[in-house]
């Protein structure tokens, strides 16, 4: 049996709201926009697509040109946190590592935009822990879509989907994957779905499941 487990990446596996708000904010400052990102928005808009996003943060000029302005922002994006990273969740090299071992295909499937997941990668040297990868941005497909798209191209027969908010959880549900909440990260989930505070819990969780 072909086994894998799928991770969410803002909430899951690191937080970079911090990153990511600062380099927004560099962004609109060189295109001589005053609007600036604080904080608590930019953790309210972790795990939207580019295209929800510019409608929030943008939402008082033409579609158009919000989404022009999140394309810059992002590819901006992109490069700072290719040279900053965020906050890296403790134990999640240790996790990957153990979870390969142990005959698990590991793989990220994110609402980003094109080259996020890579730049993640990228700043910490996780390239080899990944055996797939997939994002809104390559695709222009939602969640759920994309975690079906990586099961079916590496022949998963038993998948687990780990990540941290409602949409995360809606989207392993819709692609028929199992799926344990990430009770650390931003969001909830119903009652009574498997959880773990910390990434070296999973493991166990998966144990119970397989």
């Amino acid at each position: 049996m072909k086994k894998a487990v799928l991770f969410d990446l803002d909430g899951t596996m690191w937080d970079a709201s911090q990153s990511v708000a600062d380099s927004f904010n560099e962004a609109l400052e060189e295109l001589g926009i005053e609007r600036r990102i604080t904080l608590d928005e930019m953790r309210g808009v972790m795990g939207k697509t580019m295209e929800d996003i510019a409608h929030i943060f943008f939402d008082s000029v033409d579609p158009k040109r919000a989404y022009d302005i999140m394309v810059y922002c992002t590819e901006y994006e992109n490069k700072y946190i290719l040279n900053h990273g965020g906050v890296l969740y403790d134990g999640l090299r240790e996790l990957l590592e153990s979870l390969r071992a142990d005959g698990w295909l590991t793989a990220c499937v994110s609402n980003c935009q094109s080259g996020y997941i890579e730049a993640f990668c990228g700043h910490y040297d996780l390239d080899r822990l990944f055996d797939d990868r997939e994002c809104w941005g390559n695709t222009r497909k939602l969640k759920a879509n994309n975690i079906k798209l990586v099961v079916k191209r590496n022949q998963i027969d038993f998948c687990v989907y780990v990540g941290d908010t409602m949409g995360d959880y809606e989207s392993a549900m819709q692609a028929g994957v199992r799926f344990i909440h990430a009770a650390y990260g931003y969001g909830s989930v119903p009652a009574g779905t498997p959880a773990v505070n910390s990434l070296l819990e999973i493991p166990e969780q998966l144990s119970k499941m397989i």
